[in-house]
């Protein structure tokens, strides 16, 4: 069976990207913090194997101009009025061009392990399994991947709460799925991921995260001439 990747992304402008983040970190420091995230995950599927790779870009002003430049698979527009919707759909249109095992991550796990997607394939090829979810810590999920679709997974899910996952495998076990869980992982989204010492550990997967978070770091440290606020200019 196929494999195929769907990545969910935003083309980082500020104040429409990481604003969870704003405070403690400026708008404009807060999209570079997503572009580095966005750049570590590109790289990191780019280097994928055997897997056919299609971003699924949020609409807006420059969007597919951007990531036209970035990125060299193939792009499609997310559709859907919430989080829910839009990641049906592309589930729905790849399995609709004869795709065979579908998985879909965002851009918020920018040291992810390549190994876990790897796994998610694997588990898919268990007849056994209908469903491969990633857990995240915050209660949600970094990774779904199918070999049929399942709008039921879709519906009904209080997205953006620490209830998905919860959620998301009582609507699968309702439809009669068997589902199987990667191991645990993390989204940076909170001030607090921002200080996980996995992502800036000389080993992290993430470089240009780490390297991000590393400059931020000495610009805030109390022992520097100058302590602008995070982000500042």
């Amino acid at each position: 069976m196929s494999k195929t990747l769907l990545i969910f992304a935003k083309k980082p402008t500020p104040g429409r990207v990481k604003t969870r983040l704003v405070p403690p970190l400026s708008a404009d420091a807060a999209a570079e913090l997503y572009r580095c995230m966005l750049f570590d995950v590109l790289g990191k599927v780019g280097q994928m194997t055997g897997v056919d790779r299609q971003l699924c870009y949020e609409e807006g002003e420059g969007a597919r101009g951007y990531f036209e430049g970035v990125f060299s698979g193939e792009l499609f527009p997310q559709e859907g009025h919430d989080l829910g919707e839009r990641m049906a759909g592309a589930f729905r249109r790849a399995f609709d061009r004869g795709d065979g095992r579908v998985a879909i991550i965002g851009t918020d796990s920018p040291d992810l392990p390549p190994e876990f997607v790897g796994l998610a394939y694997a588990l898919l090829a268990d007849p056994a399994v209908d469903a491969v979810f990633g857990p995240s810590e915050d209660g949600g999920y970094y990774l779904l991947a199918m070999k049929r679709f399942h709008p039921e997974l879709f519906a009904h899910i209080p997205w953006s709460t620490e209830h998905v996952l919860e959620c998301s495998l009582a609507r699968a076990a309702e439809a009669g799925l068997a589902t199987a869980l990667l191991p645990p992982w993390y989204d940076v989204d909170t001030a607090d991921d921002l200080r996980r010492p996995g992502l800036v550990a000389p080993e992290s997967t993430a470089p240009l995260t780490r390297e991000f978070l590393l400059g931020l770091a000495r610009l805030t440290s109390p022992h520097s001439p100058h302590t602008p606020a995070p982000g500042g200019r």
